[in-house]
């Protein structure tokens, strides 16, 4: 009896109607909304189909490299290897997260996005000929989750099975979080995931950084190098993706040269004797004062400020909380009380940076006002964990001139310290003989680390600015291996560093401020940020099903990170400032997240 049962059973499953667990192949996903280009589109927005292709970009940047590996943790890796390695998906810069095919040609996603599948595109080609197959998709995701970098290793272990239906089909299913929910973001950042050649890696160890040339799938590979110094990548002539909608008008170049400089005013100065062809300016004296000169005079330099309406990234002196010294907010937020930054912004940069402050600045993902709507209804869990301010007053940063609030200049930065001083005070420091010092005697001294020379200026005044409170604040600026080093270990006290974001944060937030990543070496959360609330907001930002709620929750957890004082903002700009030499042109429509320079071509 038990066939014909089986049968009978058989039958009534094929003739009940089954929930669909996927959509119809797509060309792409959007994290919220619908995808803006249609099926057919032929180019991104912002490139010129037309570009000619030819030619040399040259870029003179600061710092060195001892890898060509980019997707571990160990190593610095050389600038220009995004362009060796391909994704499934990539990106279009003009809209806040939507991804389009490039060696997947076709996306499957599961309506709850419980689940994904790519077709490889059949014309999906390594830089040595073979096919791309699906077997080397799941031999990335392995290596990826055993060795790649701590954020990497974070989002795939939600993968809960990969397998390979064919040898161009890769399915991924996802484990749900803690509270059953699905992270909505994993079938893009499966999408996103490097694919490496699993027959290269044969023999090879994926966790050693290495000088040998990888091999890739993408429109540029490793011509020259010189470790440290110098790389130069050549355009790979039969790129297989070359007349894909989501490449055509872009890598234009046929070389690609970076020459690295230990300082900066050196890589400037290379620039201008047309050592390079494009430079973006970071520092506002040099974009004030650092590019007079016959070539700028006459036209051969082009200097430009091209607005963006991306998030800019939060760059702050940083405070490690692993330390007992700053484990008090009142602490933190005292030492953000101490320095002129009204004046620091008019001497040290030319009054044309703005003053961050937010984790998301320059962007509508930033706190402003008091919280309303989506953000509230974000916060409202926790009110009983927050600074009952965080809900009664809008986030402010201490100032000294006119419109701080203080009473401007001298006056009000006086009452700064004063202010600061109280809340050290209540923390259980006191100035002694002219020292500030905790009960037992020992005085308030820490090193602040930074990498870059041109970051000090900045460092010593705002070491000068603690000295009228006791404190006692060395600068030291060490080579950059030894910087990453340290930074990786958590071995610092305070650090000038920065978060970036893109317009649709996710799964990240939780590497840069998750308490499980506070203790993970190697991790972006350099300020040891360890609080159950930012756990929960950023956890439920990828969850989010509409814009409307993901703006809302991003600016919850803004404004969390903002009432921790986990780092004394400093500055940043509203626009690109870019100086590139004439000969070098760019398209005339800019994306949402600003110039891409792989979109740029050679005269």
């Amino acid at each position: 009896m038990a066939r014909p049962i089986l049968l009978l059973l058989t039958l009534l499953a094929l003739l009940t109607p089954q929930p669909a667990s996927a959509e119809s192949p797509h060309h792409g996903i959007a994290m919220h909304g619908d995808l803006a280009l249609p099926p057919d589109f032929k180019a991104f927005p912002y490139v010129n189909p037309a570009a000619p292709k030819g030619g040399t970009i040259r870029q003179a940047v600061t710092g060195s490299f001892d890898s060509l590996h980019p997707h571990i943790v160990k190593g610095v890796p050389a600038l220009g290897l995004g362009y060796v390695f391909e994704t499934l998906l990539t990106r279009s810069w003009d809209e806040p997260f939507s991804l389009y095919g490039l060696l997947a040609d076709r996306v499957e996603v599961a309506d709850d996005r419980s689940s994904v599948s790519f077709h490889i595109n059949p014309k999906a080609r390594w830089q040595d000929g073979t096919p791309v197959t699906a077997a080397d998709v799941l031999f990335s995701l392995e290596a990826q989750r055993t060795h790649g970098t701590p954020n990497r290793r974070l989002f795939y272990a939600k993968v809960a099975a990969a397998e390979a239906p064919d040898a161009q089909t890769v399915r991924f299913a996802f484990s749900p979080d803690a509270d059953g929910t699905i992270d909505r973001e994993m079938p893009l950042l499966m999408g996103l995931m490097p694919i490496h050649s699993k027959a290269f890696w044969s023999g090879r160890d994926f966790s050693r950084t290495t000088l040998e040339p990888i091999l890739g799938s993408g429109p540029y590979r490793v011509a020259a190098v010189d470790p440290g110094r110098r790389i130069v990548y050549e355009r790979v002539r039969d790129y297989w993706g070359r007349d894909l909608p989501v490449r055509v008008g872009q890598f234009n170049a046929d070389r690609l040269e970076f020459d690295y400089y230990r300082d900066d005013s050196v890589a400037l100065e290379a620039f201008k004797a047309g050592q390079g062809d494009v430079r973006y300016e970071s520092d506002p004296a040099k974009w004030a004062t650092g590019y007079d000169g016959p070539a700028l005079r006459d036209g051969r330099i082009v200097r430009e400020e091209v607005p963006n309406r991306r998030p800019e990234p939060a760059r702050g002196l940083i405070f490690n909380t692993r330390r007992p010294l700053f484990a008090d907010v009142r602490v933190r937020r005292a030492l953000g009380m101490a320095p002129d930054f009204d004046w620091i912004g008019r001497n040290l940069y030319h009054g044309l940076l703005t003053r961050t402050a937010s984790y998301y600045p320059n962007s509508e993902l930033a706190a402003r006002g008091l919280p309303e709507g989506e953000e509230l209804q974000a916060l409202e869990p926790f009110r009983d964990r927050l600074p009952p301010d965080l809900f009664t007053k809008p986030f402010a940063l201490p100032g000294s001139g006119i419109n701080s609030g203080t009473g401007g200049g001298n006056a009000g930065l006086r009452a700064n310290r004063r202010e600061a001083l109280r809340l050290l005070d209540q923390a259980g420091w006191r100035v002694r003989d002219g020292r500030l010092a905790d009960a037992a005697g020992n005085r308030f001294a820490f090193e602040i680390l930074l990498s870059d020379p041109s970051e000090e200026r900045v460092a010593l005044e705002f070491a000068r600015s603690l000295e009228p409170l006791g404190i006692e604040a060395r600068v030291r600026t060490v080579d950059s291996a030894q910087f990453q080093a340290r930074l990786e270990r958590f071995d610092f006290d305070m650090t000038m560093r920065w978060w970036a974001s893109t317009l649709s944060p996710g799964n990240e937030q939780l590497y840069y401020y998750g308490s499980d990543a506070a203790g993970q070496e190697g991790s972006r959360n350099l300020a040891g940020i360890r609080d159950p609330v930012v756990d929960a907001l950023a956890r439920s930002i990828a969850a989010a099903t509409t814009r409307g709620a993901l703006v809302g929750r991003v600016r919850a957890l803004d404004r969390v990170l903002l009432w921790g004082h986990y780092m004394v903002p400093l500055y940043h700009s509203p626009v690109d400032r870019i100086a590139r030499w004439a000969t070098l042109h760019r398209p005339a429509v800019t994306p949402l997240y600003g110039p891409m320079l792989e979109s740029w071509w050679v005269e």
